[in-house]
């Protein structure tokens, strides 16, 4: 998966417009970002990359790029 594959689950997943994410959005900033977007995360990057993401280091993520860097892979 590429991070442009990669955002556009999260865009799918957080239910907001194509192209509207990029690694600086704040997570704050978005509406949709709750406990179920947070479920969504885990099972997306479980899914996808075969990482367990740890509650604690989620719990410190500020925006989409700690998400990325959250996947364990390296996205190009």
């Amino acid at each position: 998966m590429t991070r442009a594959e990669f955002l556009a689950a999260l865009e799918e997943m957080l239910e907001t417009d194509a192209g509207s994410l990029s690694p600086d959005t704040a997570l704050d900033s978005l509406d949709s970002w709750d406990s179920l977007a947070v479920i969504s995360f885990i099972a997306l990057v479980d899914e996808h990359f075969d990482h367990v993401v740890a509650g604690e280091d989620l719990a410190k993520a500020k925006t989409i790029g700690d998400l990325l860097a959250l996947t364990g892979a390296d996205l190009a």
